[in-house]
């Protein structure tokens, strides 16, 4: 519950204190008081989550497309569905968005004032929760993400690519030279030779 919600039960009392109070008198416990995406909840302790676990997990396998979908909506939110084909560059399939809205990690946040009013998508407190974030600002950055390796590969990748377009055009300049300087040694042999060539 939000500290609105809860202040609302409590006839408008103010419940900050109380509910700092109550994260230190659980710090330490088996189940601690956590703000989730400005909402307060209960659970378990992470030093004791191993005992609780279920031995059969449901794991759910999101799509490369997904998971691109599902970190613009996250970096980029209120985001509507052409900015997010803007940035992945290709069409986005309304079954991507149906799934991450089933999932529960991104809702519908309303529509945009532009012509046309498309839908904006924004994260839900789930994926907060899921992901184990306090806010947003909790997502990692450009440094954190190069760190971890997971942007190396793109890097690699560009490097690559800009070293073989140099290539190309350093083997297309050496061609264009060699043709060139065969123009000017055929001139070079007409001027020397005019009669043989008459």
């Amino acid at each position: 519950m939000s500290r609105e919600q809860i202040s609302a039960h409590l006839g408008d009392a103010d419940v900050k204190n109380a509910l700092a109070e109550l994260q230190a008198a659980y710090d330490g416990r088996g189940v601690v008081l956590v703000e989730r995406g400005k909402r307060y909840q209960f659970q378990t302790a992470p030093d004791l989550a191993h005992l609780l676990r279920r031995e059969k997990e449901q794991s759910r396998n999101l799509s490369r497309a997904a998971t691109e979908v599902l970190a613009i909506i996250a970096y980029h939110e209120p985001v509507s569905r052409a900015e997010i084909e803007a940035i992945r560059g290709v069409q986005t399939s309304g079954g991507t968005l149906d799934v991450l809205m089933e999932a529960g990690w991104v809702r519908a946040a309303g529509r945009r004032e532009v012509p046309g009013r498309p839908v904006i998508y924004a994260t839900t407190p789930d994926f907060l929760s899921h992901f184990g974030l306090a806010t947003r600002k909790d997502l990692p950055g450009l440094d954190e993400l190069k760190a971890a390796g997971l942007l190396d590969p793109v890097d690699d990748a560009y490097d690559d690519m800009v070293a073989q377009k140099e290539e190309q055009l350093a083997a297309a300049e050496a061609a264009a030279a060699e043709e060139e300087a065969q123009a000017a040694a055929d001139d070079a042999e007409l001027l020397e030779n005019p009669d043989d060539n008459a």
